[in-house]
């Protein structure tokens, strides 16, 4: 379990779009909502870690169907959060995201943006499917499972809320106009940029 975890963290610190979008959130709307956020990403890791152990990731990783649609709908939502950002950054800096129109501003608004983030992330897909058969031997006990994937979702977790915590602190400094214009900007280039990355990913 204990390099288990080790390999889950060093993928969590991984830079990319959980990241970027737990900082935005953090630096944007305050700790509470980067909070939310990071506790949505680290329900996707539970969710990947836990189909890798019953194979359903290893469906997904194998059928080019499946793969291409996750694939698309993923590369397609960090496009949009991309531009959402650098509309915000037009508007003035988080000016979107403080929205109450439609919830946007709402912890469960940040939720499912990190949920979603990494849900509809393959990339994680193939992570999981290559790791977790290192650790769990034929015909292991769904407890054995089920811990694993635990292990995933409190790791995740911790690096997360320790992520949004530190940017959170800080948000006196992200308050300022030129800050959030700034934090925007750099967010949505970035996840744009990895929406493009993710939609020429092809299958291992």
């Amino acid at each position: 379990m204990l390099a288990f975890g080790g390999v889950v963290m060093l993928g969590a610190m991984s830079p990319g779009p959980d990241f970027a979008v737990v900082v935005r959130r953090s630096a944007v709307s305050g700790r509470n909502q980067g909070m939310a956020t990071a506790v949505g990403i680290a329900a996707g890791v539970f969710v990947w870690a836990a189909a890798a152990a019953t194979g359903v990731a290893a469906l997904v990783a194998a059928s080019a169907v499946a793969f291409t649609i996750v694939k698309v709908v993923g590369a397609a939502y960090l496009l949009y959060l991309g531009v959402r950002a650098l509309i915000g950054a037009v508007r003035g800096g988080g000016a979107e995201l403080d929205a109450p129109e439609a919830g946007r501003g709402s912890p469960w608004a940040a939720f499912r943006e990190g949920l979603l983030c990494n849900v509809l992330n393959p990339k994680a897909a193939i992570f999981f499917v290559a790791l977790m058969p290192q650790f769990l031997s034929d015909g292991a006990p769904l407890g054995d499972t089920l811990a694993l994937s635990a292990v995933a979702l409190v790791i995740t977790t911790v690096w997360f809320l320790t992520v949004a915590n530190l940017v959170g602190a800080l948000r006196r400094i992200f308050a300022r106009p030129a800050a959030r214009r700034t934090i925007d900007a750099l967010s949505g280039a970035a996840l744009i940029t990895l929406g493009i990355r993710l939609a020429a990913v092809s299958r291992p």
